[in-house]
């Protein structure tokens, strides 16, 4: 018995679709990268203090992203804003391997902080040190969008027009911060070490994360601070897909 002409074009568009539903790429399966890392001094250099370059870097089946983080990576080696960067890691390392002098050290690294909603959250860690006091350390934040294939700024996150109740929110944030530390009565302490935006931003699953680099918002000695907005406050601030378990695909 021979089918009808439409039943068989809508047998074949039914199974089109059922093969593209199982052949594509499922957002919330986690993407496992390549851990890279290597640490090099300069050729013939066999002594306690030679300089040195430690790279701890990721490499994904996407390239769109490892192209993403090298280029952040890179971005973090500028000793001032505007500062020109290498074209490569390895160009980097040369670089810094031909000019440094004894006990030199660069460090640079990126970690996976958390994968949730078709997000990977990348974290970018760097320490210089050209023989001062200390080395100066420094953090970043991607928050990488699979769907889009792009790192989210702050106005792709926020509800349009509600960037200064996001800032509004962190402040209040910061107190409970300033409260947890024991540093709420300490007038000195909030004068030297005043609430400031971050660029640093993590769209975590349980909170998003404001992350400061060190002598930013506290001394030195007190390390990258941390201060987290519950999502339940950020309702009407951020946009709805990036609260997590929200995001249809």
């Amino acid at each position: 018995m021979r089918l009808p002409k439409l039943l068989v074009i809508a047998s074949v568009a039914i199974l089109l679709s059922a093969c593209q539903s199982l052949f594509k790429p499922d957002l919330n399966e986690p993407l496992k990268p390549k851990r890279i890392t290597w640490e090099h001094r300069p050729a013939g250099c066999s002594a306690a203090d030679c300089p040195l370059v430690n790279i701890d870097t990721l490499k994904f089946g996407d390239e769109h992203l490892n192209a993403i983080i090298e280029q952040a990576l890179l971005e973090k080696t500028q000793t001032e804003p505007g500062a020109p960067v290498a074209s490569s890691l390895n160009a980097y390392e040369q670089e810094f391997l031909r000019n440094a002098q004894p006990r030199w050290s660069s460090y640079l690294q990126a970690n996976v902080r958390e994968q949730h909603d078709a997000l990977v959250i990348i974290e970018l860690s760097s320490y210089l040190d050209t023989g001062g006091a200390h080395g100066q350390p420094g953090r970043g934040i991607l928050n990488y969008d699979r769907q889009q294939k792009k790192v989210l700024t702050l106005q792709d996150i926020l509800v349009p027009g509600q960037e200064k109740a996001f800032w509004d929110m962190a402040k209040t944030a910061h107190q409970a911060w300033l409260i947890a530390n024991n540093l709420k009565d300490d007038s000195a302490f909030e004068k030297e070490w005043p609430f400031i935006k971050t660029s640093n931003i993590a769209l975590d699953f349980g909170a998003v994360t404001l992350k400061y680099d060190v002598t930013s918002i506290a001394p030195y000695s007190m390390g990258h601070p941390l201060i987290k907005i519950p999502y339940p406050q950020l309702n009407g601030i951020v946009r709805p897909e990036y609260f997590p378990g929200r995001r249809a695909q």
